[in-house]
């Protein structure tokens, strides 16, 4: 079947905007065939700095015939009904129609046909429609062309559309049309500087072959590849290995046709500079990556550039410019660092209260005394010492005031942490500074220092807190205070440091300080822990755990030891992935179940304890014996916190519950002994909620 080769050849494309680019052109180009009953075998898109390209695989040289039944008027309609039905299907009399029966009558039936087109005639049709309503993120309309003023927006000014469809072993066809006066054809360009003469193409495979003998490599995966093997090897070369970035290589892949790796240098009297601000610097200016030397696991004084040209010099000038450049922003850094060094952090604390944090949570300050204040109470929890938290505290958000941090906010906190040492900070002080901001990611390191977990929970509950209570919760897909981000950094810092905490309580404390109050209050931290149980059933999900046993966990209330929930909810899964777990699960959903039904039937419940006078069956007996017995143990088990022993209990239920229903007629004749059985299986549901709702829990 014919293969499909369109590309999109303009200006230079933001390196941001390739990607998403060239996965938009494939989907609404494969979209749009299938649409259109071209059903295709593969499809694949590629970007460089100058062009879309799509090579869409094993589409049918046309599409298929359709035939449709359309159902007319009664027979015996009105003339006019008739006529109408006639039009519609295209039918020249009713002698052409068929003559459906139906209860209702006997009905005319219409069959239209409709034959299909040759696919290069609809790929000339929904080709223009793509490229016209393509969603760039920011386009531009440029000037006119034949006198005309330009119709087409587009990211950059498209010069050429190449589009051939046709058979491997055949010489393929042009499909023809025009954007904005640009006529589609077979002609790309190469390199801009170094093949820079038209191209004549036919399929993909000769595309591809014929770019890359014009330097340019058409995919941006192996642009990548490319850049960071020879980056490698150059730094290895010299005796120093590379600081990988992915996400430096992926924008730099996105600058370059042509990939050529170069080094450069500067003055070794710059890495008095933290390495973190060097890096900062030759990365956001120059788009250049850094290497160190191994034996220390500093930067050294190099840097590697990738160009976009193999230069007649070797890349001489090239580097020197580069290193001109790098030397100026590096001297600009050096001196933000050094100008930094010389205020103290608490110097810089006045001005955060001209700082408006929120218009209704008061100025960055009163935020700094509310953090303050939380962490001084956290720290005995957590076995912090109670003055270096509140120390930390104190100074944590004071590096957003500096210079190096103004240039480069990405180092916020690393920059608190290096200002908090060099004015002789303790060591847990000032990597408070760095670490209570994280963990800002589910991939993110979770401190374990005391005094920056303390420091860590004091902020993010704050935050919390503090927008729960001006009702500015999540809704949706928006979030734009990152709440949701906060409430799974506290659940980590809980769980992987194992951590005895209230939520209810800390919360409260949260909001005893805030100068605004919620209408109710009392519901806030109640109403917090939802928000945690839900981000809680997320992380599970993502571990590939069971969300649902939080629901079962937390309908028990009272529960707010996020520690405590997370051990029961891991006891309760391995419970219910045994044989007991399981039909004890099936047993007490059954009970539930009959429950369920009767009492809507009575329009009562069955609370209270059954009378043992009215045990007519051993079965009947014997469950209510081990119901008692089970309820002691697995309170006793909860009680110590040792959850296993709890799940061990209940599984003493699963024998007498399969033999109860196995052998005992719930709905006897005899309404007291029905009451009376009734209200065993109500104790089945009490029995079991010493560890959890399992009626919460999916089957």
């Amino acid at each position: 079947m014919p293969d499909l080769l369109l590309e999109l050849f303009s200006e230079e494309i933001p390196a941001r905007m390739q990607a998403k680019a060239a996965d938009d052109l494939r989907r609404m180009v494969t979209d749009k065939l299938v649409a259109e009953g071209l059903v295709y075998e593969g499809a694949k898109s590629f970007a460089t700095p100058r062009r879309l390209a799509l090579t869409v695989h094993g589409i049918p040289a046309r599409q298929p015939d359709l035939k449709t039944e359309r159902r007319g008027p009664k027979v015996g309609a009105p003339d006019a009904a008739v006529q109408g039905f006639l039009k519609a299907t295209g039918l020249k009399s009713l002698d052409e129609a068929k003559i459906q029966r139906d209860p209702k009558g006997d009905f005319y039936i219409g069959l239209i046909e409709k034959p299909g087109r040759d696919a290069i005639d609809v790929l000339a049709e929904i080709l223009p429609v793509i490229i016209r309503t393509f969603p760039w993120p920011k386009s531009m309309r440029w000037g006119a062309r034949s006198g005309k003023p330009g119709s087409l927006n587009w990211v950059r000014p498209l010069h050429a559309i190449t589009a051939t469809f046709g058979l491997e072993t055949e010489e393929p066809d042009v499909v023809k049309f025009e954007v904005d006066g640009i006529e589609s054809g077979q002609t790309t360009y190469g390199h801009r500087f170094l093949a820079p003469a038209p191209i004549s193409v036919r399929r993909f495979e000769d595309y591809d072959a014929k770019l890359l003998a014009a330097k340019v490599v058409l995919d941006p995966e192996r642009r990548k590849d490319a850049i960071l093997t020879d980056a490698k090897q150059l730094a290895f070369a010299q005796g120093f290995e590379l600081v990988e970035d992915q996400n430096l290589l992926d924008e730099v892949a996105g600058l370059v046709e042509w990939p050529v790796v170069l080094m450069g240098s500067f003055e070794p009297e710059f890495l008095k500079t933290p390495d973190e601000v060097i890096r900062a610097t030759i990365r956001n200016n120059q788009k250049c990556f850094v290497v160190r030397d191994p034996k220390t696991g500093k930067l050294a004084s190099k840097f590697i550039l990738v160009a976009n040209i193999e230069a007649t010099d070797g890349g001489k000038t090239i580097i020197a410019g580069n290193e001109r450049v790098i030397r100026a922003r590096l001297s600009d850094a050096k001196f933000f660092y050094e100008t930094d060094l010389k205020t103290k952090l608490e110097g810089r604390l006045p001005k955060f209260d001209q700082i408006v944090f929120h218009e209704k949570l008061g100025t960055q300050a009163e935020r700094i005394k509310r953090i303050e204040r939380l962490a001084a109470e956290i720290a005995p929890l957590v076995g912090a010492d109670v003055a270096k938290a509140t120390r930390a505290a104190h100074l944590a958000k004071a590096d957003l005031l500096t210079e190096v941090v103004g240039e480069f906010p990405e180092v916020q906190g690393l920059m608190g942490k290096y200002y908090a040492l060099a004015q002789g900070e303790d060591a847990s002080v000032a990597a408070a500074c760095e670490e209570h901001y994280k963990p800002q990611g589910p991939a993110d390191r979770v401190p374990t220092d005391p005094v920056s977990v303390v420091v860590a929970l004091a902020d993010k509950i704050d935050t919390l807190v503090g927008f729960w209570a001006i009702d500015e919760k999540p809704t949706g897909s928006k979030d734009p205070y990152a709440l949701r981000r906060a409430a799974l950094g506290v659940i980590r810092l809980i769980a992987e440091n194992a951590l005895r905490l209230s939520l209810i309580k800390v919360a409260g404390s949260a909001l005893a300080g805030l100068s605004v109050k919620p209408a109710d209050a009392s519901k806030l931290p109640s109403d917090l822990l939802a928000f945690f149980a839900d981000r809680l059933k997320v992380q599970l999900r993502e571990q590939g755990a069971r969300h649902d046993l939080v629901d079962a966990v937390f309908a028990l209330g009272g529960q707010d030891d996020l520690l405590m929930i997370v051990r029961r909810i891991e006891a309760l899964g391995k419970f219910l992935d045994s044989d007991d777990g399981k039909n004890l699960l099936a047993g007490t959903k059954r009970a539930s179940n009959i429950l369920s039904i009767e009492e809507k039937k009575d329009k009562r419940s069955f609370d209270g304890a059954p009378d043992a006078a009215l045990y007519s069956l051993a079965e009947e007996k014997a469950l209510a014996k081990a119901i008692g017995e089970v309820k002691a143990e697995a309170s006793a088990a909860v009680a110590k916190e040792d959850f296993a022993a709890a799940m061990s209990a209940m599984a003493k239920l699963r024998p007498p519950v399969d033999a109860f229903f196995d052998k005992v007629r719930v709905n006897d004749d005899d309404p007291k002994v029905r009451e009376n059985r009734l209200k065993l299986l109500n104790e089945i549901r009490s029995a079991t909620r010493a560890v959890a709702d399992f009626s919460k829990i999916q089957d």
